[in-house]
């Protein structure tokens, strides 16, 4: 995601404690220091600032997507059925890091999930969250079990579908994981569905 200087685990643990407990705004680099066990001037002499900091948990975030979206992308079966696995996936990877992604603020959410198109309609879904989904539904497409006109567009569609609303049913209505994953890809799953 970026070049900036390495951030290590305990330092990002630290960050993640902090966002989790008190939010955006209460993540200050001494904040951050001492729940990572560290004095503040470590990070200036590593050159850690917030901004670098918070790239590395969204690095983490993708990293986790990443690895724990490939057995979907590779397994057995209809697109359908792999598209649903993949889609529990995320549910998954949000529930990891609920505490995280419910502290940043819009802007951050942006920066962690958001870039700039190329024609300038709009900003688009980073394309390592969207382009394993954006494979399914071509797949889908392919073998008769999943319908829509734009696979990358659908993608985008159902990668904002299911992370945000899942994010907002726990953490906004207090559901339970299981409750949001399924009343969540029940209609992402049946908007692509084809019909016989």
């Amino acid at each position: 995601m970026s070049d900036s200087p390495k951030v290590p685990p305990h330092i990002v643990e630290g960050a993640r404690h902090v966002l989790a407990e008190d939010g955006l705004a209460a993540a200050t680099l001494e904040r951050i220091s001492v729940a990572a066990g560290v004095s503040r001037m470590t990070l200036h002499r590593r050159g850690l600032s917030k901004q670098t900091i918070l790239e590395a948990l969204a690095e983490r975030l993708e990293a986790d997507y990443r690895e724990a979206i490939w057995p979907a992308l590779v397994s057995k079966g209809n697109a359908r059925d792999r598209l649903r696995q993949a889609l529990e996936i995320e549910c998954g990877v949000a529930e990891e890091h609920l505490d995280v992604l419910e502290a940043l603020s819009d802007a951050a959410h942006g920066a962690v999930y958001r870039a700039r198109d190329a024609d300038g309609r709009g900003a688009l879904t980073r394309p390592v969250f969207v382009e394993p989904l954006e494979r399914l539904l071509l797949d889908g497409a392919a073998d008769g079990s999943l319908a829509f006109d734009d696979a990358a567009e659908t993608a985008t569609v159902l990668f904002n579908l299911v992370g945000h609303t899942y994010r907002h049913l726990r953490a906004g209505h207090g559901w339970t994981a299981e409750r949001a994953r399924a009343a969540v890809l029940a209609v992402a799953i049946e908007g692509v569905a084809a019909r016989d």
